[in-house]
This record gives C-alpha cells, structure tokens and sequence, in this order.
C-alpha cells in the first residue's frame, strides 16, 4: 500500500523527476494544469481568474488556466466566456450544459489539463491560489510524492460542515484506511502519470475521496501540507445539502461493497480520469 506522509509547512524547493518536475535551479515548476469547478460562482468568477493570472507565473513556468461550468444557472457561463475572450491561450473554459455534480466537474477538469502537474481549487475562493505553491514544494521533496493534498489549518465553515467533515473522515478511515487529515479538501495537486491507470465511478462528492482511496491501492504515495482556509464571501455553497449527501453515502458503499465482493471490478469500476 502507498504511504501518507504529511507536513505543516511546504517541503523542498529542489528539483523534482520526471514530466512536470520542479524547474532546474528554479522554485517554479515546469509546467501546470490548473482548473476550478464552478456552479453559479458570477459573484466569485472573475475575481478568481484575475488572482490566477497574478498568482500562477510566480509558480510556473508555463501553465493553464480552466474553469468548469458546472450548469450554472447565473451569469457564471457568460463571464467565463468573456474573461476566455479577454485570455485567449491561457485561460478555458469547460461547460456542462446541466449539473452534473461536483465529481463530474471535477473529472471533465482533470480531462481538459494538458500538462504534467495537474492542480484544483474550488471555485469559491475559500483557498488562495499561491498557496498552491506549499503543494508544489512539497511535491519537490526527497520522497517524490505522487499526490500531495492539502488539509485546512484552521477550517473556515459552518458547524454543521465541520461535523460531517469528521464523520465522513472517520468512515473512511475506518473502511478505507485512507489516513489523510482532510480528505475532502479542495486543495490538491497530482502528477499526471499518476492519474493514467485511475478510473472513478462516482459523479458527486465523492469523487476526491474514491481517487484517494484507487491512488492508495495503486501504490502510488500521498502527502500532506498545510494550507489557509477562508471564509465564503459570496455565492452559497451546496455541500451540506441532503441530495449531495445522500448522494456521497450512495457512492461510498457502492465501492466498499464492490472492494468486499469483487476487488477487481470495484478498482476498475467507472471512467477514465484522463482524455
């Protein structure tokens, strides 16, 4: 099984192997795919792109920008289409035409990244987007992690988000024995040869955490750092609505029953995460 090796601050600056390493006597990495989902984010959008275009030149030395309109039933779709306009060769944008859910933002996010590092916020600005760099320093440590995922130094959500959190993390340590601190944390980076064997089933938000849980049992190693967490100041977030749980509960024991009764078909289950 992959180790989980955690850390409260960012790691080595060093360079890193193979495709989308660390730049050669540079603390920029070679080259970054970097997207966001967004369902009705209008009031977050642009904000978020202009800290992007600011933020991601002082971490890459080539990189991308993508968000993925998640249906958005606001102006989400229009701004993002006008700032690619404004952005060409940059920034893109994915549409869905319906919500397909969080897990399906996610997937058509990771398809679209075109480079060897692949990074993603949410689209909520609840995380900044140069504290993506403690994730790519960390990336550039001695023991070459495959994944590094973030874990929120102090979370910055309703209680009610903050008790599910735990929950959600206890069960799947419990029937998973996925050790990571945060698991559901919207911060996370991979190298992409990493993500080419990986195929996951779940369209909700359960997604991060089956990815995790295939990642694990593909050997492939996982560490941590800490990151800022920041309250929403616009937009309303959906994660504790009953449909979206229900939905995460749904997915959570259809791959535990499948990894009980037959492994292989519950590892091989779902769809590819790379185009």
């Amino acid at each position: 099984m992959s180790a989980v090796k955690g850390s409260s601050m960012a790691g080595s600056t060093t360079s890193g192997g193979g495709s989308g390493g660390m730049a050669a006597g540079s603390q920029r990495v070679a080259e970054l795919s970097f997207f966001f989902p967004a369902h009705n984010e209008e009031a977050n959008l642009e904000a978020l792109v202009e800290e992007a275009l600011t933020a991601l030149p002082a971490l890459a030395e080539k990189f991308e920008i993508i968000a993925v309109n998640d249906g958005s039933r606001d102006h989400t779709a229009a701004i993002a289409d006008e700032l690619a306009g404004k952005h060409p060769g940059v920034f893109r944008v994915v549409h869905h035409p319906t919500n397909l859910g969080y897990g399906a933002a996610l997937r058509s996010g990771f398809r679209a990244s075109r480079y060897g590092l692949i990074a993603f916020i949410d689209g909520d600005r609840q995380f900044k987007v140069a504290d993506v760099g403690r994730l790519t320093e960390r990336l550039a440590g001695s023991d070459k992690p495959d994944v590094v995922v973030g874990f929120r130094l102090k979370r910055a959500d309703p209680l009610i988000r903050r008790w599910y959190a735990r929950i959600y993390r206890f069960a799947n340590r419990v029937f998973f024995g996925v050790l990571v601190r945060d698991i559901d944390c919207a911060c996370k980076l991979f190298r992409r040869d990493a993500l080419t064997p990986i195929r996951v089933a779940s369209g909700g938000a359960f997604f991060t955490a089956e990815l995790l849980i295939k990642l694990r049992h593909n050997n492939r190693m996982i560490a941590e750092v800490g990151v800022p967490h920041y309250p929403r100041t616009a937009g309303s977030p959906t994660g504790a609505k009953p449909s979206v749980v229900f939905r995460a509960v749904r997915d959570f024991w259809s791959l535990r029953l499948r990894l009980w009764f037959r492994r292989k078909g519950g590892m091989q289950r779902g769809e590819a995460m790379l185009g």
